[in-house]
């Protein structure tokens, strides 16, 4: 691993940052989605609420959806699992096709899933593309928690649903608690998102001109920092600050995550007129 991997382990984008669920009420403060489709979300009510029929999601789900909410690949899988019934977490093959899938993410690791994070470890989170010379370094981490596409949802800033555990060697893993039995459903999915997120090197080599230009001319203004496709603020807004953000990103069209403790993700594809939009914004 090299050090420059292993120093962004300290980094906000790896933090668990969220302290409640009630960081996530921003998001009750925009209408119901009807669709998403790619990097962008549909407004049940046309944008009559916000001027907006449709959002830049911006937070992906805090990385979940980090290739979009459609990927061909993870609907097919859900789907073949969904047809086979395997909805209740009985022993499947699922777990171990997982297993091997995380092997090849991280090789020479140990792994232990769970529904929920546990308790009283000290965990990071992973996410890919931060490091456009390799994006798939897991940094000197003991114990870590990849953010990998598939179906989950958040507390404490560590995923639900399906919680990935991955440490330098199996003697780590003896602090924690006996693994999970997981729904085979959310197994095929997370498999699946670990091999896109092998083939998906090309996520990283965004062609943002006009981000770009905005992130450098304004940053003795603003306080963005770039890490790949991921953004983040220098300091840590108060939550009055942060709903003012979040307001006015949404008023441009692009949904900001609900708490600064999760980064903004640049999307794989935006129109001229959204990027000009949003390095406006920023």
């Amino acid at each position: 691993m090299s050090d420059n991997a292993s120093n962004m382990s300290d980094n906000k984008i790896f933090d668990n940052g969220i302290s409640n669920n009630s960081d996530f009420f921003l998001l009750r403060q925009i209408p119901n989605i009807l669709r998403a489709r790619g990097f962008r979300l549909y407004l049940a009510d046309g944008g009559k609420r916000t001027g907006q029929a449709r959002l830049v999601d911006l937070w992906l789900n805090g990385g979940a959806t980090v290739l979009g909410h459609t990927p061909p690949n993870l609907l097919r899988e859900l789907k073949n699992a969904a047809s086979r019934g395997l909805y209740a977490p009985y022993p499947h093959f699922t777990e171990s096709r997982f297993l091997k899938a995380l092997s090849k993410l991280f090789p020479q690791r140990s792994f232990r899933l769970y529904a929920a994070p546990p308790s009283n470890v000290d965990l990071k989170l992973w996410r890919p593309f931060v490091d456009p010379a390799n994006p798939f370094i897991a940094g000197g981490t003991p114990i870590l928690v990849p953010v990998i596409p598939g179906i989950q949802t958040w507390r404490d800033g560590l995923p639900l649903g399906l919680c990935a555990v991955a440490a330098l060697s199996e003697d780590l893993l003896t602090r924690l608690p006996p693994g999970d039995m997981l729904s085979p459903i959310l197994l095929a999915a997370a498999t699946r998102g670990v091999y896109d997120l092998l083939a998906a090197k090309d996520r990283v080599k965004l062609a943002l001109p006009r981000i770009t230009k905005a992130l450098r001319e304004n940053s003795t203004k603003k306080e963005w920092q770039q890490n790949g496709i991921y953004l983040t603020l220098k300091h840590d807004p108060t939550p009055e600050e942060w709903a003012a953000m979040f307001h006015q990103f949404l008023d441009a069209g692009f949904l900001l995550p609900p708490t600064p403790s999760h980064p903004l993700i640049l999307p794989g594809e935006m129109s001229d007129g959204e990027e000009a939009k949003l390095a406006k914004v920023l």
